[in-house]
Formats: C-alpha cells, sequence, structure tokens
C-alpha cells in the first residue's frame, strides 16, 4: 500500500533524523523562490543583505497588516442596497378599515356605568369645583378605584412631596382639588402590589393624559371579562359603517369585506385580503381605477372617555397579513374625501449571516400568537407575542389587546389583583423590549406602501343636501333607522329622539346651538349648523395606486468570496510581487519546518532516555574476584555438582550470568549521507 510505505519511510526518517538544518532549508528557498526580494538576500553583500532583509520583513508586516484588514472586513458580512424601479400590473392591497370608537355607547352603556360616574366624579375633583357641588350624594363604585386610584402630587414645596387622595379629606376640610390648585400639583397613577406593600406611581403632565389612561385601563379590565362574540355583537356592524363601495368600474358593498375583532378598534373589516379568494388586481392607476368608499363612522354613539378622536382607521398592507393598524394605520377625518395615492416598495433582504432576517419565522424562538388567522410572519407579531408571553410568566395572565396562549385566562381584578402593577412594569421595562427585540427578526421579503394623503371637505355646500338625503334613504333600506322626510335643509319634530333634519345620516338636530329664539332666526341658521352636523359622521375615502412603477429594495453582498481573493493577491502583489504560487512555496518551507521542528524533538527524547542514569545498586561494589567470576563461562565448566560434595551451589531463583561480550555497535558502514532518500527495499527491512 503507498499509505504504508510513506508512513514507513516517515518512521525511518523520525529514527535517522533530520537530513538538514534550518539554515539549510532557509537558504534553499531563497535561492529557489520566485518573490523577488528573498533572492536579494542571499546573492548581495553584507549591506544590500541586510538592507533586501529589512525591506523584505517590513512589506510582509504590511502584507499581513492588509490581509488581516480585508478578512475582518469580509467577516462583518456588510451589504450592499441597490434600487431598480419595475413597471407592471400589481394587486391591489388589502385594505382595513375601523372606527375609532371601539363600541356603540348605546351597547356597553350598561358595562360602563360605574366607570362613567367614578369617571365624572374625579373630572370634577381634579377641576376643583366648591365644596357644596363636591359633596353632592352618589353612589359610587369604589372597588374599580381602590385597584388603581389616581393621586393629586404636591410639589409645590421641594423639600416635601404630598401626595393627595382624590377622594380623601384633606386637612383643613377642603377638597383635594381646590387644595392643590396650583401648577405644582400633578395627576399620577398610583399602581399597588396585591399585598400593597410595593407601589408606584405612574406620573402625567397633562390631566387629559391621566384620566383617559385610566380610563383605558378600567375598561380594558372590564371588557376583558366579556366573551369575544358579545364584544362583537357591540361594535359597529359592517352594514352599519359602511354605506358605499366601488372598485374601478365594479359595484361592491360590505360583503365583499372580512371582518376582524381588533381589541383597540373593535370590528374591522378588511377588502381584498385574498384569504379565500384571489387577490384582485388593479387594471390601471388613477382615482377611477382604485377604491371608493364611504363610512358612516356614527360619532353620535361614541363612548364619550374611551374614544376621544374622530374618525375612521385605515391601513394598507400585503394580502395575507395580519393588519396591525395601531402601529402602522392612519386616521381619515370625518366630513372631508381623503385621497390616498399608493407607490409600492418591494425590499428583500440577504438571510444569515449577512441579516439577522426570517423567510417564514419558523426559526424565530418565540410562538405566534397570530397563526391562528393563518397569516404570514411580521414582526409586529412578533413583538406582540413576545410580550404577551412575559405577560404569562410574570402576570400569571395575558393582556386584553393580544391573542392568548392556550390555556391562560386574561387579565382582570378579580383573579388577578395586582395584574396593572405588574403590567405597566413589564411595560416600562427596558430590558423586557430588548429581549423581544433580540429575539425577533425581520421578514427577509416584504413589501410595503409608499401613501400621498390629500384632503378636501366632503360634502361641499352646494352638493350636501341631495348627496345626505340619497345617503339616507340609502341607509333606510338596510338597516333600521327612521329619517324623517318631511324636506330638505328643515328640522321636524321627531317624537322619540327629538329634532332631526331631513337630509342627515340619523344625527340630532343641535337645537341648543342653532335655534334663535324665534322661529324664523332659526330656519336662517339651520342649513349651515346642520350641514357641519352631518359632516361629523360621514367619511370618504379614495385609494389608489398612483402609477404601476414599484420599487425594489434589494440586498446584495458587500464582500464575497471573489473580492476577498482579489484584493489578497493584489496587495501581495504589490507589496512582494508574488503570485499565488509563491505562496505555496512559502506554505511548504512552513510545513518543512515544522517537519523538521518534529525530528528534532523525537531524536531529543530518545538522546534523553539514552542518557538517563542507571539505578544504583543496593549493596556494596562488587570485588575483583567477584567481577572475574561474573564473566567466567559456565557453559564450558564441568558439572561438579554431583561429583564434589563441596561444589558450590546457586540457588533456584539466581539467573547465571550472561556468557561472552557482545559484539561492537559501529555504525561505520553507513557511507551514504543523512538526508538521502531511503530505498525501497531498505525501508521494507525495517
Amino acid at each position: 500500500m503507498p499509505v504504508k510505505k510513506y508512513l514507513l519511510k516517515g518512521l525511518h526518517r523520525l529514527q535517522k533524523g533530520p537530513g538538514y538544518t534550518y539554515k539549510e532549508l532557509l537558504v534553499w528557498y531563497c535561492n529557489n523562490t520566485n518573490t523577488h526580494g528573498p533572492k536579494r538576500i542571499i546573492c548581495e553583500g553584507p549591506k544590500k543583505k541586510a538592507m533586501w532583509f529589512l525591506l523584505t520583513l517590513l512589506f510582509a508586516c504590511l502584507v499581513c497588516w492588509q490581509w488581516g484588514v480585508f478578512i475582518q472586513t469580509y467577516l462583518s458580512w456588510e451589504v450592499s442596497v441597490s434600487l431598480s424601479m419595475g413597471f407592471k400590473t400589481m394587486n391591489f392591497p388589502a385594505v382595513t378599515v375601523c372606527n375609532s370608537s371601539p363600541f356603540q355607547y348605546s351597547k356597553v352603556k350598561h358595562l360602563l356605568k360605574d366607570l362613567d360616574e367614578l369617571m365624572e366624579t374625579v373630572l370634577d375633583k381634579i377641576l376643583a369645583p366648591e365644596p357644596s357641588h363636591t359633596n353632592t350624594t352618589r353612589t359610587l363604585n369604589f372597588a374599580i378605584w381602590n385597584h388603581t386610584p389616581l393621586v393629586l402630587i404636591d410639589e409645590r414645596n421641594p423639600n416635601r412631596t404630598v401626595v393627595l387622595d382624590l377622594f380623601g379629606d384633606s386637612h383643613n376640610g377642603s377638597s383635594p382639588g381646590s387644595a392643590c390648585k396650583a401648577q405644582g400639583c400633578k395627576v399620577a397613577m398610583r399602581l399597588c402590589s396585591v399585598n400593597g406593600t410595593v407601589c408606584a406611581f405612574r406620573n402625567f403632565t397633562s390631566a387629559t393624559q391621566a384620566v383617559t389612561e385610566w380610563y383605558i385601563l378600567q375598561a380594558t379590565n372590564i371588557f376583558s371579562q366579556v366573551p369575544r362574540e358579545d364584544l362583537v355583537r357591540m361594535g359597529y356592524s359592517p352594514d352599519r359603517i359602511i354605506l358605499a363601495c366601488l372598485f374601478g368600474t365594479e359595484p361592491c358593498s360590505h360583503r365583499n369585506f372580512t371582518p376582524i375583532f381588533y381589541p383597540d378598534y373593535g370590528n374591522c373589516y378588511i377588502f381584498n385580503w385574498g384569504m379565500t379568494e384571489k387577490a384582485l388586481p388593479s387594471a390601471n392607476p388613477g382615482t377611477e381605477f382604485g377604491l371608493k368608499l364611504t363610512l358612516d363612522i356614527g360619532q353620535e354613539d361614541y363612548v364619550p372617555f374611551l374614544a376621544s378622536t374622530a374618525g375612521a382607521r385605515l391601513m394598507l398592507h400585503e394580502q395575507r397579513t395580519y393588519p396591525f393598524i395601531r402601529e402602522e394605520g392612519i386616521y381619515a377625518m370625518a366630513g372631508t374625501e381623503t385621497s390616498i395615492g399608493v407607490l409600492v416598495d418591494k425590499l428583500q433582504r440577504k438571510g444569515e449571516p449577512y441579516s439577522p432576517c426570517t423567510m417564514n419565522g419558523s426559526d424565530v424562538a418565540i410562538q405566534n400568537l397570530y397563526s391562528d388567522y393563518n397569516t404570514t410572519y411580521s414582526i409586529q407579531a412578533c413583538l406582540h407575542s413576545c410580550f404577551q408571553d412575559h405577560m404569562v410568566h410574570n402576570c400569571s395572565c395575558g393582556h386584553y389587546l393580544y391573542p392568548l396562549p392556550a390555556g391562560e385566562k386574561y387579565c382582570n381584578n378579580r383573579d388577578f389583583p395586582d395584574w396593572a402593577y405588574c403590567y405597566l412594569s413589564l411595560q416600562m421595562s427596558v430590558a423586557q423590549r430588548e429581549t423581544c427585540l433580540s429575539m425577533c427578526k425581520e421578514s427577509c421579503n416584504d413589501t410595503q406602501y409608499k401613501m400621498t394623503i390629500s384632503m378636501a371637505d366632503w360634502p361641499s355646500e352646494a352638493s350636501e343636501d341631495w348627496i345626505f338625503h340619497v345617503l339616507s334613504q340609502e341607509r333606510d333600506q338596510s338597516a333600521n333607522i327612521t329619517v324623517s322626510r318631511s324636506g330638505l335643509g328643515l328640522p321636524t319634530p321627531d317624537s322619540n329622539s327629538g329634532w332631526r333634519w331631513a337630509g342627515c345620516l340619523d344625527v340630532p338636530f343641535p337645537w341648543d346651538t342653532c335655534v334663535h329664539p324665534s322661529w324664523e332666526g332659526a330656519q336662517a341658521m339651520v342649513p349651515a349648523c346642520l350641514a357641519a352636523s352631518c359632516r361629523k359622521g360621514v367619511v370618504k375615502l379614495n385609494i389608489y395606486f398612483q402609477e404601476f412603477n414599484y420599487r425594489t429594495i434589494e440586498e446584495s453582498p458587500a464582500n464575497n468570496i471573489v473580492w476577498l481573493l482579489s484584493n489578497l493577491g493584489g496587495q501581495f502583489g504589490f507589496w512582494m510581487g508574488g503570485s499565488v504560487l509563491c505562496l505555496i512555496e512559502f506554505g511548504e518551507i512552513i510545513i518543512d519546518f515544522i517537519w523538521i521542528t518534529i525530528i528534532k524533538l523525537v531524536v531529543s527524547c530518545k538522546g534523553l532516555r539514552r542518557k538517563r542514569p542507571q539505578a544504583p545498586y543496593t549493596g556494596p561494589p562488587p570485588t575483583v574476584a567477584e567481577l572475574v567470576e561474573a564473566h567466567t563461562n559456565f557453559g564450558f565448566q564441568p558439572d561438579t555438582t554431583s561429583h564434589s560434595p563441596h561444589a558450590e551451589v546457586y540457588p533456584e531463583q539466581q539467573t547465571l550470568p550472561i556468557p561472552g561480550t557482545p559484539p561492537p555497535n559501529y555504525d561505520s558502514l553507513r557511507l551514504q549521507p543523512l538526508d538521502t532518500i531511503e530505498s525501497d527495499s531498505e525501508v521494507e527491512a525495517v
């Protein structure tokens, strides 16, 4: 076997020792290498040898430094971004529309009765009314208040901060609001653990922010205990919110929308989601080929303390993706026609090791709680799932705004009394956010819709009468809404709901603000006042492609293997005048150096073994007679054991000395040099 033969040769070389020294190997390399510098070190005189040695050493160090820089740059996995333009017919994006108010107040009023009464009293306390007004008898449910109360923090004295309970009497008998009416007092939310030993204050710069956040927190506690089916019925139905729909030249209705329940905005409706049907293409760019919607937000039935913003919330997103409308949506103002021109950007990121992106989320260590919707992966879904996972592990319950893991319950004051303290502590935790950001990954392929938004008043003063009248008639055919039709522009009495305008969409007539003491004066002010009231409830949307040109933003490796080899070879050729073969020669001499070092170490170890001293004798040194007797050849002595009674008898266990003298161990027959390669016969003899 060739392998066995080479192994035997290597073993023989180890036994014989190296055939040449380091100096001889170095001289051979300098004479035979194709690199220019080392040849000069051997051929020139002493001074030039020194000069060329220093130059060669300097340039070799420069080459190694440059190589280190290029290798480090390559291993940093940087990317370059290229932008390309394309033109083709594209699928229309999915459009999600929601109402700013998640529920109709007429349907959730019985759930929020105690909370609303408590909220009104809190506002009276903060506004610091007279004591006679604050002492009005009212039965309040303080069970809600005791979990997370609002307090006033008096900071007028920098050396002493006073915390005042809104429902606690101060030392002089006046209300806390009147005692803390200066700017030095701030409204804060007190959060305590279940035993009340650990409390924290969440400060606000405005009382409006404080009471809004407090009300939302308490409403979350209430709605989390209501079944999801009941919450859906309390929201705005599709035929209630979607008045008219037109896609290109084809009519559509609320039946073309897919309903989902979004806790922040209640019932939301998605057009062209692509879950069960094929995505709709857009025939041409422009307003006439887009989506036209007319929405009735029903602002008169908003929850007063829960929704402080009136309008429609909408979002454009890709098909089969979950709409995170709270983070990525925009508002459309009531009483306006909002036109949205869309441009498409397609992002294509490189995967590992260039960027920590994922293709489908399978390599993310977070359970996607939005997988029940059968949507694709998104980083928002991962971040929300990660936060809910932290909520379950730290607070033993899940937050109402996010989906629940299997077997868990939503947080509420009855089952989890300290959930608010745990939730807000976790929400403000920097470590929690960094943990989720480090675990979640962006999607490698993503589509973004850039929007150009413009607005105009709708309808105009000249057309508002007939538009509202027609919409009112259409609403009467599809919903159980009573609208008087006695005329346009004039209020008529309604025994059930007071004065209403015939052309308005079920909007109460603002009698207190629009009527003069005489009917003639009221008749003159009715059109403008009623038109403003109607505009507060209707939104018109135009969504269309601004152009069919789309941009593709693609990442590519900034430094590939070709770039690395080119730079390494260029630096070596520039500083040393060498090529790849020169590198192979240099690698060869390095291997020879290592092989000589191994042989020298083996020979050195053998020499140490031979020079190791023998163990000293335990007894006294032998005499001359004993030494002579030891070298006697017992093989030629007569056997006198049986003839002489005085013959010396050796014990059975004593070994006889070795007879004779060993031959000399000379190596004088070896005539070949040590560095000569042995023949095959010599190898086989070994």
